[in-house]
């Protein structure tokens, strides 16, 4: 049985006055791809913030067997990557320089980037096919350019688990599909993956799924597993059909 990436104990969380996470308890598994999904407003995108340790909460969370709590700031950073939606980055910096960013919990104060800084980024950028741009301004970019750089800093920090929050977002589908052979590289190499996606049918595609409604976890199992379906129809109250299509699921819309 893998190990735990994370470990939610009891985890409440508030925006304002509004309870948006109730006693939430789970585990996710170390080395395996998990994703977050549910309709509108279940709480996906919170719940993966507080994972991440950027919001508020009572209750307990661990990294890989260590309270969050317990850990400085750079040794969580080394040990967990982020890419959050509508990621801010100064629109002048280049290409290059917002991916570097990523290998900030590696350098010294001050210190000029390594040799393993520089070959850590360039990995990065030709995974995501944004080597080429690497002297443009991120402000020249498209949307879905941007997000593969952001995608990029991510990797760069060659963190044991990454943690993205809708990550497909101005991706068109050949990088999606790009999107998928890297997190499943990822995995192959044992780190682990946690995303939140709207995108039902890619989200299928993981090895584990994490099912919210309205601020709490209905079901966690496998993609594949009947049940699993079972929980996703539900949370969208019968809206979706999921179906096997070229030896994998998809969700269809019912009309």
């Amino acid at each position: 049985m893998n190990a735990a990436a994370f470990r939610a104990d009891a985890i409440r969380a508030r925006l304002g006055n509004v309870e948006i996470l109730h006693a939430i308890s789970l585990t996710i598994a170390a080395g395996r791809w998990t994703s977050i999904v549910g309709p509108n407003g279940a709480g996906k995108s919170t719940l993966v913030k507080v994972l991440a340790g950027l919001l508020p909460h009572t209750g307990e969370v661990a990294l890989l067997g260590v309270p969050l709590h317990k850990l400085s700031g750079r040794e969580r950073a080394r040990q967990m990557a982020w890419l959050g939606q509508n990621e801010a980055s100064a629109d002048d910096l280049t290409v290059f320089d917002v991916a570097m960013l990523g290998r900030l919990p590696h350098q010294a104060w001050l210190a000029a980037p390594s040799a393993a800084d520089h070959q850590a980024v360039e990995q990065a950028l030709r995974a995501t096919q944004a080597w080429d741009w690497r002297e443009r301004a991120l402000g020249q970019l498209s949307g879905g350019e941007r997000q593969r750089v952001l995608l990029a800093r991510a990797l760069a920090v060659q963190a044991q688990v990454l943690l993205m929050d809708e990550p497909l977002a101005n991706l068109d589908a050949p990088h999606q599909a790009d999107w998928l052979a890297i997190v499943r590289d990822l995995v192959a190499q044992g780190k682990t993956v946690v995303s939140v996606l709207h995108e039902v049918s890619m989200a299928l595609q993981a090895d584990e799924m994490v099912v919210m409604e309205k601020g709490r976890v209905t079901h966690q199992g496998a993609s594949s597993d009947a049940r699993t379906h079972q929980a996703l129809v539900a949370a969208f109250e019968g809206r979706i059909s999921i179906l096997p299509l070229s030896n994998q699921w998809v969700a269809l819309p019912k009309l």
